[in-house]
C-alpha cells in the first residue's frame, strides 16, 4: 500500500515538474521556429505535456525505490543509535552546540577578509571535529553534565540509570551470559570495554596452555555476543590510565556509565558492593534457579571420590552442586542413596551435606 502511495506521489511531483520545465524550454525551441501564434501555443503546451508524462512516469517507478532505500537507512541509524548510552549522544550534542557557537562568532569576524567565508567553514569543520574528540575522550570529566540533565529530566525514572550492563572477563569465558540474554533476562545495553578486550587478548597469548584456552575461549564467546544476541552490544574505547587494575577500571567505568557490572568474580562482587556500585552475579543466578534442596530429602549420589575429612565420599549433581557423603569413602564408584542432613548456601556456590540411608538400601550396579 505504501509503495503504490509513494508511486503515485511521484507520478504527481514529476508530472508537475516535467510540465513546466518543458514548457518553458518549448517556448524557447518554437519561437526559433516560423510557426503562428497558434501552432507555437499549441506546440509549447504539446512539449510541456511530453515532459510531464515523460518526468511522471520516471518518478512513478524512481520514488519507491527511493523510499526503500530511505526507510531503511533510517532502520539502520536507529539501530546504530540504540547501541549508544544516551549520556553519550547529550555530550555530542553539547560539543556541537558549543563549537558551532564559536564557529558563528569566528565567521563574523572572518567575514571582511577575501575568502573569509570559505575559511570559516574549514574552521567550523575543524573545530566541531576536534571538540567531539575532545569531550569523547574524555567523558567522564563531563559527568556532571549528564547527571544534572538526568536530575532535572521528569521523564526519567529510577530504572533508567541501570540499563547499561558492564561485561568483566570472567563473565565473557564463562559463556553463560549468552544463554541468560537468549532467555530474555537481561536488558539494557552490554558494554565490553576495551582494556577486557585487552586482557582477554593477554590471555589469549599466554604461554601456559590452560590460560591460553580460557582467552581464545573468551575471545570466541564475545564474537558470539556481538552477532548472535539481539540486545545492543557496544565496546566502550575509553581507558582509565591512572588506574593500573582492570577490576577498579570496571568500578570506575560502571560508576561513570552509571550502569551494573555482570560478572561471576567473587572478589569483584564483594568490591563493588563496598563502592556501591550495582552488580549482576552470574553465580548467584544460577544458585537461585537451582532445584531447592531440604534437610530430610532422599537423593541418589554416585560417590566418585574421597573427601578431605575422614571417611567422606563427594557426589555431584547434573548442575555440579557438590554433595558432601558423611561415611561415604566405601562407597566410592557406587550409585547409593542419600539423605539430606544441611545445606550450605553461599555466594561461591552450594554444598549439600548428605549420609546414606542404609548400608542395605545401597545400589548397585548402576553407574
Amino acid at each position: 500500500m505504501l509503495k503504490k502511495i509513494a508511486g503515485y506521489t511521484g507520478l504527481i511531483i514529476g508530472f508537475i515538474l516535467g510540465f513546466f520545465l518543458l514548457k518553458e524550454h518549448g517556448i524557447e525551441v518554437v519561437q526559433a521556429t516560423v510557426w503562428t501564434d497558434l501552432e507555437e501555443g499549441v506546440a509549447s503546451w504539446g512539449f510541456a505535456a511530453l515532459g510531464g508524462a515523460f518526468m511522471g512516469i520516471f518518478f512513478y517507478f524512481l520514488t519507491p525505490l527511493l523510499a526503500s532505500f530511505t526507510g531503511k537507512a533510517i532502520s539502520v541509524l536507529d539501530a546504530k543509535l540504540k547501541t549508544f548510552p544516551t549520556q553519550d549522544i547529550l555530550l555530542v550534542v553539547f560539543a556541537l552546540l558549543i563549537t558551532l557557537l564559536i564557529s558563528i562568532l569566528l565567521s563574523i569576524l572572518l567575514s571582511n577578509i577575501t575568502g573569509g567565508a570559505y575559511l570559516s567553514i574549514v574552521i567550523s569543520a575543524l573545530l566541531v571535529y576536534l571538540g567531539v574528540r575532545l569531550v569523547m575522550s574524555r567523558k567522564e570529566e563531563f559527568d556532571f553534565i549528564t547527571s544534572l540533565l538526568r536530575k532535572n529530566s521528569s521523564q526519567v525514572s529510577a530504572g533508567d540509570d541501570y540499563t547499561v550492563k558492564v561485561l568483566d572477563t570472567s563473565v565473557i569465558i564463562d559463556g553463560r551470559i549468552i544463554d541468560i540474554c537468549k532467555a530474555g533476562f537481561m536488558e539494557g545495553t552490554l558494554v565490553v570495554p576495551e582494556f577486557v578486550l585487552e586482557e582477554l587478548r593477554h590471555i589469549a597469548d599466554s604461554p601456559d596452555l590452560l590460560k591460553r584456552n580460557r582467552g581464545r575461549r573468551g575471545l570466541d564467546i564475545l564474537n558470539k555476543i556481538q552477532k548472535e544476541l539481539d540486545i545492543p552490544v557496544r565496546i566502550y574505547e575509553g581507558d582509565f590510565e591512572d588506574i593500573s587494575e582492570v577490576d577498579s577500571k570496571l568500578v570506575k567505568l560502571a560508576k561513570v556509565l552509571h550502569g551494573k557490572i555482570v560478572t561471576n568474580d567473587f572478589n569483584l562482587n564483594k568490591v563493588c558492593e563496598l563502592q556501591g556500585v550495582p552488580v549482576l552475579n552470574i553465580n548467584e543466578l544460577a544458585n537461585a534457579v537451582k532445584p531447592v534442596v531440604l534437610p530430610g530429602e532422599e537423593m541418589h549420589a554416585q560417590i566418585i571420590k574421597d573427601g578431605k575429612e575422614a571417611g567422606q565420599g563427594i557426589a555431584y549433581l547434573d548442575d555440579g552442586t557438590m554433595i558432601v557423603v558423611e561415611n561415604g569413602k566405601r562407597y566410592i564408584g557406587e550409585n547409593v542413596e542419600v539423605l539430606v542432613t544441611s545445606v550450605l548456601q553461599t555466594a561461591a556456590g552450594r554444598m549439600i551435606f548428605a549420609k546414606p540411608k542404609s548400608a542395605s538400601e545401597k545400589i548397585s550396579g548402576v553407574k
